[in-house]
C-alpha cells in the first residue's frame, strides 16, 4: 500500500524577494523550514516583476533569479497595469517555476526558504493592492493542483481558490500606533476586518497580538492561534571562537570586544531609535552606541541628534595622541554571520521598541548570551521574561538608568547573560514545530508522526 501523500501547504513569497530581508521574511523562512520538519509538502508563491512564463524551463528558472530577464518595458508595464485592473476580478493563475539546480543559487542560500516547488504570478503583490483598492475584496489565485492549506504570512488581499486560507497577523501596529506607519489606515482596517471574518483561521506570534486581534477586530478567540516564533542561529556562527569574533568586529568596524552597545533593526518611529540615542547620550557612558539598520520612514527624525552635532564625539588620548571617536556609529548593513559576531561582541543589546508583535532581535541577543534592555510594552515582557531589563520606552530617564546599570555593573550583565539562553529555549524550533502542528490540526490537517 503506497504511503499517504504529505499535506500540501503553500506559503507566499511576500517580502522574500532575494534582494531584501525583513522581519516578515525571517518569519516566512522559519515557517517554511518548520513545515518541512513536520512533514509537509511546501510550495512558495512569489510575485516577481519578471514574467516566468516561457517555453524554455531554463529561461523560466533564470528569470526567477535574475529580474532583468524578460522584464517588460515601462510602456508594457503601464499597459499590463491597466489590463490587470480590469482582469483581476476573474482571478490570477499561478505558474510553476522549475527550480532544478541548473542555476547556481549558493549566493542566495541564507535568504531562500525551503521549498518543494515554486510558483509565481507576475507582480502579484502590487496587483493585489490595486485590486483591493478598486473592488474592496481579496483577489483569487488559481493553482493547477491547489494546496490543502494556503498560509499567507502577512495580511494580504489574496485567497487561493479551493484551499483553506489562513493568514498570519503579526501585530496591529497600523491601528494601535497609526502615527508610526505609512499604511493607508482605512484600507488596512477594511482588509483585516474582512480577513478576520472570512479567513479559515488566523495565526499570530504573541499573546499580546492575539488579544489585539480578538478585541480590535472582534475575531472569536477559537479562530486565532498564537504559535509564537522560533529563534535559532546556526552553530557555526553562534559558537565561533571568541578570538575570531574579536578580530572580525575590530577589523571591520574598529570596535573593541564588549566595549560597545548595540541596536539592530530598521530605523523607523516604531523602533524608538530617537529616544534611545537621547538616553544614551544623556547617560554619559563612554563605550559607543552602534546602530545597525537601514534608514526607513522618518529615519532622519529618529537620527536628528546625530546630524552635525559635535556632542556625539569625544576625544580619546592614546600615548599622548588625541583621536576623535564617534559616540554613536551607524552601520547600514552587515551580512548575517557578521551580525551574529556584532551581537556576541556587544556589552549589551538595547531594543526599546514602542510596539512589537514578537521582538525577535531581543530574543536572538539573549540566545547568544548578550544582556538585553528592552521595553515593557506589547509582546516584549512575555518574550524576554525576567531575563532582560525592561523599561517604559517612552521614559528617557528610565532608559538612562538602565544603560548606566548595564555599563557599570558586571554582575548584572553576568546574570542576564546566563539567564538569556534559558529564556530563549522556550522558543526553540522544536517547540515551534509542536505549536505549528496544533495550529494546523484545527483545520483538520494531520501529519505523520
Amino acid at each position: 500500500m503506497p504511503a499517504p501523500r504529505p499535506p500540501r501547504i503553500f506559503i507566499d513569497g511576500y517580502n522574500l524577494a532575494l534582494e531584501q530581508g525583513t522581519g516578515v521574511a525571517t518569519y516566512a523562512r522559519n515557517l517554511s523550514f518548520g513545515l518541512r520538519d513536520i512533514g509537509a509538502e511546501v510550495g512558495v508563491l512569489y510575485g516577481t516583476k519578471t514574467s516566468t512564463i516561457s517555453a524554455s524551463p531554463l529561461i523560466r528558472e533564470i528569470g526567477f533569479f535574475d529580474p532583468r530577464v524578460g522584464r517588460p518595458s515601462r510602456v508594457a508595464e503601464a499597459v499590463d497595469f491597466t489590463r490587470r485592473a480590469f482582469s483581476t476580478p476573474f482571478g490570477e493563475i499561478a505558474t510553476q517555476v522549475p527550480i532544478t539546480g541548473r542555476v547556481v543559487r549558493d549566493a542566495f542560500r541564507s535568504r531562500l526558504p525551503h521549498f518543494d516547488h515554486v510558483w509565481n504570478v507576475q507582480n502579484l503583490f502590487e496587483a493585489q493592492r490595486v485590486h483591493f483598492k478598486l473592488y474592496r475584496r481579496p483577489m483569487n489565485v488559481f493553482f493547477r493542483q491547489p494546496p490543502q492549506v494556503m498560509h499567507w504570512t502577512y495580511p494580504l488581499a489574496i485567497r487561493a481558490r479551493r484551499s483553506r486560507n489562513i493568514y498570519t497577523m503579526h501585530d496591529l501596529v497600523p491601528l494601535r500606533l497609526p502615527y508610526t506607519t505609512l499604511d493607508n489606515k482605512r484600507l488596512y482596517y477594511r482588509l483585516v476586518m474582512q480577513l478576520g471574518r472570512k479567513a479559515d483561521h488566523i495565526i499570530t506570534v504573541s499573546e499580546a497580538s492575539r488579544r489585539d486581534i480578538v478585541s480590535l477586530l472582534g475575531v472569536p478567540e477559537e479562530r486565532v492561534t498564537n504559535t509564537y516564533q522560533a529563534v535559532e542561529i546556526p552553530r557555526r556562527y553562534a559558537e565561533k571562537p571568541v578570538s575570531d569574533v574579536m578580530t572580525e568586529i575590530e577589523g571591520t568596524f574598529g570596535l573593541a570586544h564588549k566595549r560597545y552597545f548595540l541596536f539592530f533593526g530598521a530605523i523607523e518611529p516604531k523602533k524608538n531609535v530617537g529616544r534611545l540615542i537621547e538616553a544614551y547620550l544623556a547617560s554619559g557612558v563612554q563605550d559607543p552606541l552602534v546602530i545597525l539598520g537601514k534608514k526607513a520612514w522618518k529615519s532622519e527624525e529618529e537620527l536628528r541628534l546625530l546630524a552635525d552635532n559635535e556632542h556625539v564625539r569625544y576625544l580619546l588620548s592614546r600615548d599622548g595622541r588625541i583621536e576623535t571617536r564617534y559616540r554613536v556609529q551607524h552601520i547600514d548593513y552587515a551580512p548575517f554571520p557578521l551580525l551574529v559576531s556584532l551581537i556576541r561582541g556587544a556589552k549589551a543589546v538595547l531594543f526599546p521598541s514602542l510596539y512589537e508583535g514578537f521582538g525577535l532581535p531581543a530574543l536572538e541577543a539573549m540566545l547568544l548570551g548578550t544582556p538585553v534592555m528592552t521595553s515593557d510594552t506589547s509582546s516584549m515582557p512575555e518574550v524576554v521574561g525576567d531575563a532582560a531589563i525592561k523599561v517604559d520606552p517612552y521614559d528617557t530617564r528610565a532608559m538612562v538608568e538602565a544603560i548606566r546599570a548595564l555599563d557599570a555593573d558586571p554582575d548584572l550583565r553576568g546574570r542576564l547573560a546566563e539567564a538569556g539562553p534559558g529564556q530563549a529555549a522556550l522558543f526553540s524550533p522544536e517547540r515551534y514545530r509542536a505549536r505549528l502542528r496544533d495550529a494546523y490540526a484545527r483545520l483538520g490537517v494531520r501529519f505523520e508522526a
